[in-house]
């Protein structure tokens, strides 16, 4: 389960987060992934070009990075890009987030959303409704719901374990939350994961 960022409807295109570079593997550049798509297949081909989302403090930040070849190693996907010769220069790469331009007309995927379809839901727990959602943040380790309840924003991580229905028809978006997410002041750890049964998905 996960959310693609995206420009208001009606604009030309949309910006999918589809990977996370890991870690370096090797000394010739390449880096190991964490999939967010359920098709790698289309969006990991050769001369693929993606967006980073690095800090301001990166070497990489405002820049973008060309696949040269996407290969597996022990069920792992490992990535090869151009300017990227060492491993030095694949260390420098860590943690970044990849995201890719997609047209608005084309077929999406299953458990994926853009922001703007997500933005705007009512929350439900146990048929209530608590809140309503405000914001996405995208973080390294998952991505936010960030859900106005009580004059107070709750951070939820939109994990299936969590989350385990959206309903763009209805309006609403189902939570199951830990003991506690909405009955207190207690704040989420952003940069902390929280592990769902299901793979992302984008």
């Amino acid at each position: 389960m996960a959310t693609a960022k995206a420009d208001p409807p009606g604009s030309p295109s949309t910006r999918l987060r589809v990977g996370r570079l890991t870690k370096a593997h090797g000394l010739k550049g390449a880096l190991k992934l964490e999939l967010f798509t359920d098709d790698p297949e289309r969006r990991f081909v050769p001369g693929a070009t993606f967006s980073l989302q690095v800090p301001a403090t990166s070497p990489w930040h405002g820049q973008s990075l060309t696949l040269t070849e996407l290969r597996w190693y022990n069920g792992q996907p490992v990535g090869f890009f151009e300017n990227v010769a060492d491993r030095s220069a694949a260390e420098s790469l860590a943690k970044a987030i990849l995201w890719i331009e997609q047209p608005t007309d084309e077929e999406p995927e299953d458990d994926a959303w853009y922001d703007f379809q997500l933005v705007g839901l009512r929350v439900i727990r146990d048929g209530a409704e608590v809140g309503e959602v405000v914001r996405v943040d995208h973080f390294p380790a998952q991505d936010l719901l960030v859900v106005r309840s009580a004059e107070r924003d709750v951070l939820v991580p939109f994990v299936s374990a969590i989350v385990p229905t959206v309903d763009i028809a209805a309006g609403t978006v189902t939570v199951t939350p830990p003991a506690g997410l909405f009955d207190d002041e207690d704040a989420i750890d952003a940069s902390a994961p929280v592990d769902s049964p299901t793979p992302d998905a984008e």
